[in-house]
């Protein structure tokens, strides 16, 4: 393509796409997220295009492979267009099928739709899937309509038009203003309001100035960051363009966590295009205005999230944080003025500047405006990603979206904001997802993850995972984190070992509360949510650990015995044979028992046993 120079440049350029693109009669969107790519998308699409060519519809047909859909565990997903026609869990093999059958004669294929674990009803269109239906998705819904490798496709659906109008007569004062009016806070875990931290950088002294986009996402199960990076880097570009023309920077950064291979290669593909089409560079779109962005590969360290030790890598220094006398925005990258925002963060602006302040701040709550996207994992019937307006109860997320829980049992708890957030239990489900609300009951929405929990859950191992996590995360500079965390994490252990004190109780909550008020950074103030959460909401757990000497749930191994119910069992001994420690006596088709010296508590004979006859006590 020729560099574009003027902004009616890329409105022509988009005028053509779109004339060129209505001469296919079909347009097949395959999921190439790293989920979907997991289960085989590439091969899918490679077969689907030898397909097209093979049956002579290749001219005539528009095939893209795409970001992540966000119903990660029903992929491969292919959706096509005219019909909205979703399929899902599409082998290879099917590419036959879907080309012959859907493509050329418009006759779906009923195996491949989506079964409505509920209903049990096959369902034939994206947008009628439960999953689909109780979100609103702004930011995710664009990633079906454009290969993340294609510029073109991201222009053809309104892409760099936001930039175009900023260049085209807004002044950088208005632009921040416009983000202040939004109410967009910042997506990445603190919540700050973006415009004031835009505002605060601008006024900032000094004329070299960057912005930085934080993709160092770590919390354990969270991929939100990931989807949208690797879906849609274009949109995260020009939202970092048009913080730049705000603050008044020349030069960017986009720092990736190591353990992001596809959205580190689909963001460079993306700047690279960016550049030789005129976005990014000297002079853009014919304007005074001059950009550009380099790509920072991190080194997979958690505590690199925190924007001072991000900041320090950058810099080619230990990744550790620094005290925030002097904030980022007025001393940040080589003691320059800096802001720094996450994925979903600048993902937001562009929709921002081209709907108006008006209509984002129209979604959520009175604090918490715009829409968030969550990775709803855990003990549910769909797992995934998800986008809903801020304020949407938890329970809507939880079960109209989730589907309430996998196998029958009650949901008891849902921890929200990663490995820092708090554990909430079911009576607290009719919370907003706000960050006030959240903090105030002792949890936050941080980056968005979102696990939900069973009542085959232990809250006392969950908080111990949890500290375990942020225990190897921590860069250990500060003692209250350093020690902080390592002392609380070895009374939780005590108290799962059953070498736990009822003192120890209020020994936990003093550290909690110590480490959060001293320690430097934000792993440090957050690392005691978990336990004084399921503190707070699940202390008879604790109490039952040290007092009875029992875990509720049966999860914690020195806690729990394991027997056989002899009038259970029929002795057909698959638990017997199934047991690698041969602990499981008995003879065929009489009862069996477990001789607990030998016993290891591995739980391989409850699993294989048909009968439910070993009992777990």
């Amino acid at each position: 393509m020729i560099k574009i120079n003027t902004v009616s440049g890329v409105e022509a350029l988009r005028k053509r796409l779109l004339k060129e693109r209505k001469k296919f009669s079909a347009t097949l969107s395959l999921c190439g997220g790293t989920g979907c790519q997991a289960s085989g998308s590439r091969a899918l699409i490679d077969a689907v295009k030898d397909q097209l060519v093979k049956q002579g519809v290749e001219k005539s047909v528009h095939v893209r492979l795409t970001g992540c859909h966000g119903f990660c565990e029903q992929g491969p997903i292919v959706v096509i267009e005219p019909g909205n026609i979703f399929y899902c869990h599409v082998l290879p093999d099917d590419a036959d099928e879907i080309v012959s059958k859907t493509v050329c004669d418009g006759e779906v294929i009923e195996r491949l739709l989506y079964t409505d674990p509920v209903s049990g009803k096959r369902i034939q269109t994206e947008a009628e899937i439960p999953f689909y239906l109780a979100q609103d998705r702004q930011i995710m819904a664009q990633n079906r309509h454009v290969d993340p490798c294609a510029i073109e496709d991201y222009i053809a659906i309104g892409g760099y038009s936001a930039i175009g109008k900023i260049l085209s007569g807004t002044a950088p004062k208005a632009v921040v203003e416009e983000i202040k009016a939004s109410g967009l806070r910042g997506r990445g875990g603190g919540g700050f309001p973006t415009g004031r931290k835009w505002a605060e950088c601008r006024e900032a002294p000094g004329d070299e100035k960057y912005v930085i986009c934080n993709a160092d996402e770590g919390d354990p199960g969270a991929y939100m960051d990931c989807g949208v990076l690797e879906g849609n880097p274009h949109l995260v570009l020009e939202g970092m363009m048009i913080g730049a023309w705000a603050i008044g920077a020349r030069q960017g950064y986009v720092y990736v966590r190591k353990e992001y291979p596809l959205a580190l290669e689909r963001v460079r593909v993306a700047v690279q295009q960016a550049r030789e089409l005129g976005f990014l560079g000297e002079n853009i779109l014919g304007s005074s205005f001059s950009f550009d962005i380099e790509i920072a590969r991190g080194g997979g360290a958690f505590v690199c999230g925190e924007s001072t030790a991000l900041i320090a890598s950058l810099e080619g220094k230990i990744g550790e944080p620094r005290p925030k006398d002097v904030h980022t925005v007025v001393d940040g990258l080589w003691h320059r003025p800096t802001t720094l925002n996450n994925v979903e963060t600048w993902a937001n602006v562009p929709s921002i500047i081209l709907n108006g302040s008006a209509w984002f701040a129209s979604k959520g709550s009175n604090g918490s405006k715009g829409t968030k996207i969550l990775a709803l994992t855990g003990r549910i019937k769909n797992t995934g990603l998800v986008e809903v307006a801020m304020g949407t109860p938890l329970r809507n997320i939880i079960f109209d979206i989730g589907g309430g829980a996998s196998n029958g049992n009650l949901i008891k708890a849902v921890q929200t904001g990663g490995p820092s957030g708090g554990c909430l239990p079911a009576d607290k489900f009719d919370l907003p997802l706000d960050f006030e609300a959240l903090a105030e009951a002792g949890s936050m929405v941080g980056s968005g993850g979102m696990v939900v929990m069973d009542e085959e859950t232990c809250m006392v191992d969950v908080a111990k995972y949890f500290l375990t996590f942020l225990q190897d995360e921590s860069c250990g500079k500060c003692v209250p984190c350093r020690l902080g965390i390592d002392r609380m994490l070895e009374i939780i252990t005590e108290i799962t070992e059953g070498r736990g004190h009822a003192e120890q109780i209020s020994l936990l909550e003093e550290l909690g509360y110590t480490v959060g008020e001293t320690s430097l950074c934000g792993l440090g103030k957050t690392a005691a949510n978990p336990v004084l959460s399921t503190l707070r909401y699940f202390r008879e757990e604790y109490e039952a650990h040290i007092n009875q000497k029992q875990c509720p749930a049966g999860v914690c191994q020195a806690l729990i015995t394991y027997g056989i119910d002899s009038e259970k069992c029929t002795g057909c001994g698959v638990c017997k044979d199934a047991c690698p420690h041969e602990a499981i006596m008995g003879k065929k088709k009489q009862a069996h028992t477990i001789d607990l010296h030998l016993c290891q508590k591995c739980g391989i004979c409850s699993s294989d046993c048909k009968f439910d006859a070993i009992q777990v006590h």
